[in-house]
């Protein structure tokens, strides 16, 4: 389910999972419910839009991240309901000077590629834009 989330990312699309059971949605798809623990689960296509809850600026990367610094990293509450991690595609001057928690979001993702993300040679990384 993962590849599928990444793979839907990059075609613009956010995928999610309903509970059958509670009503649910949980993203980025994991095996059970986050609130049940159920596993009767479908997946559900997501409007790809929340807001920002909080967001940080990284300076110091781990290993093998070295050459993307500084990034900003957002905290988004999605429309749906569940809670998910990416980075904020914005200048890092604009989020240290400016509040941008509560700022209007939509995600996409983006396929970093080279050798620093030892063992892969690429991953997708959820982005939020501001809108």
């Amino acid at each position: 389910m993962f590849v599928d989330f990444f793979n839907e990312l990059l075609n613009g699309r956010l995928i999610g999972l309903k509970c059958l059971d509670c009503g649910t949605v949980t993203c980025p798809p994991k095996s059970t419910c986050d609130n049940c623990r159920g596993r009767n689960l479908e997946r559900v296509e997501l409007s790809g839009y929340g807001r920002v809850v909080s967001y940080t600026v990284t300076y110091v990367a781990p290993m093998g991240y070295e050459k993307e610094v500084p990034y900003v990293v957002a905290l988004v509450e999605l429309d749906e309901g569940p809670w998910i991690v990416g980075r904020l595609d914005v200048d890092v001057e604009k989020a240290e000077r400016e509040n941008l928690i509560g700022r209007r979001v939509r995600v996409y993702g983006k396929e970093f590629q080279g050798e620093m993300f030892y063992p892969m040679e690429k991953r997708v990384v959820p982005m939020f834009e501001m809108v």
